[in-house]
């Protein structure tokens, strides 16, 4: 018996159990704003916020940090085709939840024209603390994001995964982008959320924390700075959940259709078990200069798909689909034996050829000088497959 009361055989066992739970569940959680479906413009929502903070408007509808906005958290899932079921059923919710103040969900994270002066703070604590301890940032978050929790066994496998996402984050985000507009403007941007974001002091991606104590450590710091109360306001592209058995990624603008949310999620639960096996190797954490993955990380927010991104590791430009094609052959072994190749191809063939929710906006926009066509547009898409 080894000094730690097992058998080697036992604790082998156990290491076993441990890596098979790397990624065997995942979940998702989408952030709506709600409009008005003649005009369009983002409206509050008092009697659907009212509900969902009463836990009444269905069980995966949540309130967010403005009554224009609602969100909405899936159920635990292990396989995709659940997964897309639990995204269908949670927005339905949603919209019936919006439906109670006669209004339907924009799923974008900005929208075409409206301003956080229209968009009333949701009442409740935990709301009224954020605005108390970020002041203007709280107030004028006008933004929605996409969120993937993937299921790992312990923080320290949590953050060992975390700590090799670097270099991974900008192709993800460049994928995703859907908030191209702001305040009316054409921002020139394809995720201006992720230049809105970056004002907060503690978003971006973390340096390398090198296990759960220095997870810890950090969050200590932050916590004695007064930036955050706790690691549930932790904003990294990437955080450890402070509530559940996940590493969650929060660098996505919202997927404005559900096959792109389905595609992000996927790619994010691959990377996680490729990137747990690496560790578990020991295999090195790339070194990154922080400067030059905020670069990356620029490019994907400016550009998406459509023209060059920046590889931090290489210091270059790339092609976006080679930065794409890139990205699935460190996965595909993992994506094969899943038996979630064909379908994560499928699905990225697909995107590249009709281009981002972004890209689509702006077309849509340049076609017609028309920004309620391109919100129209968004509700279109996002409310596809759900009736």
């Amino acid at each position: 018996m080894d000094s730690d009361g097992q058998h080697p055989g036992e604790r082998g066992s156990t290491r076993t159990q441990q890596r098979g739970a790397v990624g065997r569940t995942l979940g998702v959680e989408e952030e709506f704003h709600l409009v008005d479906p003649g005009t369009l413009e983002v409206t509050p929502g008092p009697r659907a916020s009212a509900a969902a903070l009463a836990g009444e408007a269905g069980p995966h509808v949540h309130p967010e940090i403005a009554t224009t906005q609602l969100e909405t958290a899936t159920g635990v899932c292990t396989s995709l085709a659940q997964l897309r079921a639990e995204l269908l059923g949670a927005r339905a919710e949603a919209a019936a939840a919006a439906a109670r103040d006669g209004l339907v969900l924009l799923p974008a994270s900005t929208h075409p024209w409206s301003s956080w002066h229209t968009m009333p703070v949701t009442p409740g604590r935990r709301y009224e603390a954020m605005v108390e301890r970020w002041a203007g940032l709280a107030r004028q978050q006008d933004i929605c994001g996409c969120h993937v929790h993937v299921g790992v066994p312990d923080l320290d496998t949590a953050v060992a995964v975390l700590d090799r996402t670097r270099p991974y984050l900008p192709v993800l985000l460049a994928m995703t982008g859907s908030s191209p507009f702001h305040d009316g403007v054409d921002t020139g941007y394809e995720s201006w959320r992720t230049l809105w974001w970056t004002r907060f002091p503690h978003a971006g991606a973390p340096e390398p924390l090198g296990d759960a104590d220095g997870y810890r450590r950090v969050l200590a710091g932050l916590v004695a700075s007064g930036v955050v109360e706790d690691g549930s306001h932790l904003y990294w592209d990437v955080r450890p959940s402070a509530r559940l058995p996940t590493l969650e990624f929060r660098l996505a603008d919202v997927c404005t259709t559900l096959d792109d949310a389905v595609l992000h999620a996927a790619l994010v639960r691959s990377l996680v078990r490729v990137l747990a096996g690496r560790a578990w190797r020991g295999e090195p954490v790339p070194e990154l200069r922080p400067e030059q993955l905020r670069a990356a990380r620029w490019r994907a927010a400016r550009s998406g798909l459509s023209a060059p991104l920046f590889d931090p590791l290489r210091g270059e430009l790339v092609d976006p689909g080679a930065a794409v094609g890139a990205l699935l052959a460190e996965l595909e072994a993992d994506l094969a034996d899943a038996g979630e190749w064909d379908e994560v191809t499928a699905r990225v063939q697909d995107l590249l050829g009709r281009g981002t929710s972004a890209a689509r906006q702006r077309s849509t926009w340049l076609r017609t000088g028309d920004r309620r066509a391109v919100a129209e547009q968004v509700v279109r898409e996002g409310a596809a497959g759900r009736t």
